[in-house]
């Protein structure tokens, strides 16, 4: 029964990786979703489904992996940061599935190259922070997990910009008012991925400062 409360070091690793792993695929149909407005190229329900879908598939994950922190007596790092870490990739998912519902929800058609742009830098910092957890339990990876974790934070900071231009071009009189507050609200959801992703890193970083 003792060993029933102390799971193995890698149960907890790859709950989080697998978690990881949903959010880069529901990152990764957002950007065809986002790619695909207007050019007929894409089945944007079918996308919008895919989305959610992984996010659904990652609740399991999660509920999954607070299960295990609860009847664990030990844990490979701490529990809180465990937590901490888990919400945050569920809160990362769920900010793309909120851009994929908004597609529907407020009748966007057409993407703008900077909604293009957004989503890219999405999928790229998703994909960074799963290359950061799948590093995340080798020491001897420390440098190149901080490294990543950096390369998110870039990548926010330059999503900011975009978004910052974005807004600037909505009001300038060429796009009816109700045409800006749509793509206005749906820029607002992906710079929120971002920022998502951006506090998943700083945790990341957080656990290996307190585990080196």
């Amino acid at each position: 029964m003792f060993s029933s409360l102390m799971p193995q070091r890698k149960e907890f690793y790859e709950l989080l990786a697998a978690h990881s792993d949903r959010v880069v695929a529901g990152a990764n149909a957002a950007l065809r979703l986002i790619n695909g407005l207007g050019q007929g190229t894409e089945d944007i329900p079918a996308l919008v489904a895919e989305v959610n879908l992984n996010e659904k598939s990652a609740d399991k994950i999660k509920a999954d992996l607070i299960a295990l922190l609860h009847k664990s007596f030990t844990t490979p790092i701490n529990r809180d940061q465990i937590h901490t870490l888990t919400i945050e990739l569920d809160q990362v998912l769920n900010a793309i599935k909120d851009v994929a519902n908004a597609v529907g929800m407020y009748h966007i058609k057409e993407s703008t190259a900077e909604a293009r742009e957004m989503v890219a830098l999405s999928a790229d910092a998703c994909a960074l922070l799963n290359r950061a957890i799948m590093a995340l339990p080798d020491k001897n990876r420390n440098q190149e997990t901080v490294n990543l974790c950096k390369e998110i934070d870039a990548i926010e900071s330059q999503a900011d910009r975009v978004q910052r231009k974005a807004m600037s071009q909505l009001f300038d009189g060429s796009s009816s008012i109700w045409l800006a507050m749509r793509m206005r609200e749906l820029y607002s959801l992906q710079e929120n991925v971002l920022d998502r992703c951006e506090d998943a890193a700083k945790t990341i970083e957080e656990i290996l400062i307190e585990n080196t």
